[in-house]
C-alpha cells in the first residue's frame, strides 16, 4: 500500500472460516486487521470482510444468530468497502440450493448458489486454477490480465450472476464466476489468503480503498 493511512479492517467472526490467515495476510499489505463479532466495532470499521468455509446453511443461521446478517446489509448500504471470500462470497448472493434445501442469502448480489457441476472431475474443487478478467475493477487493477492462477476449495458455484456484476471467472468442469462486484461490494470464489503474490495484490487493492474510505471520513 502507498497511503500513509493504516485502515482499520473488521473480519467478521461468526463461527466459520479461516480468520486467522485472513488477519494474517491483510497485516502483511499494511492494514489493521481486527477478528470481531462486535458490532460496535463492525461499525466502526472503515472496510468489512466476510470470511467463510462450510455449508451456506450454517453460514446464514451462524449470521441471523449474532444479527450479523443485517449488520452486513447496513454496512453494505452505506457504501463502506466489504469483501466476501469463498463461502463469504456465496453467502452474498439471493439464496443457495446447497443440503438440497433453499436457503435465502444476505441479497447484497443477485444471483444463486448452486453445486458445481465438475464434469467427472473431483469434488470438492481443490486446486489452483488461471482466473479470466472479465471487467476492469478496482480489486485487479495491479494484476496480470494473463496467467493469473488463483487457489480454490470449493463444491458450490453462483449461477445466474448478473453480466454486469462479473468480474473474473474460472474453469473447472464448467465456467464459474470467481469474482463477483456490485458497486462497493466485492467476492471471491478462491481464498486470496491463501493464493500467494497475486493474492496478496487483491487483498492490497482492497486494503487500499478502505484506505480511501478512512482519508474521506478523516477530511469530512
Amino acid at each position: 500500500m502507498t497511503s500513509d493511512l493504516r485502515p482499520s479492517i473488521a473480519i467478521v467472526d461468526y463461527g466459520m472460516g479461516n480468520r486467522r490467515s485472513v488477519e494474517k495476510a491483510l497485516v502483511r499489505v499494511g492494514a489493521d486487521a481486527t477478528i470481531t463479532g462486535d458490532h460496535d466495532a463492525i461499525r466502526a470499521a472503515d472496510a468489512v470482510i466476510l470470511p467463510g468455509v462450510g455449508a451456506f446453511p450454517k453460514g446464514m443461521a451462524n449470521l441471523r444468530e449474532r444479527g450479523l446478517d443485517e449488520l452486513m446489509r447496513e454496512r453494505a448500504a452505506s457504501g463502506t468497502p466489504f469483501l466476501g471470500i469463498c463461502l463469504g462470497m456465496q453467502l452474498l448472493f439471493e439464496s443457495s440450493s446447497e443440503l438440497g434445501m433453499q436457503t435465502p442469502g444476505i441479497g447484497l448480489i443477485a444471483g444463486h448458489v448452486r453445486e458445481l457441476h465438475a464434469d467427472g472431475l473431483r469434488v470438492p474443487h481443490i486446486g489452483w486454477n488461471e482466473v479470466r478478467f472479465e471487467q476492469v475493477s478496482p480489486l485487479t487493477a495491479d494484476l496480470p490480465q494473463i496467467g493469473c492462477p488463483f487457489y480454490h476449495v470449493h463444491s458450490y458455484v453462483a449461477a445466474d450472476v448478473d453480466r454486469a456484476d462479473l468480474v473474473g471467472s474460472a474453469e473447472y468442469g464448467e465456467h464459474f464466476p470467481t469474482i463477483v462486484a456490485k458497486a462497493n461490494v466485492y467476492g471471491t470464489q478462491f481464498h486470496p489468503e491463501k493464493s500467494s503474490r497475486h493474492g496478496l495484490l487483491l487483498l492490497s487493492a482492497f486494503a487500499q480503498l478502505a484506505s480511501r474510505r478512512a482519508s474521506a471520513a478523516v477530511n469530512v
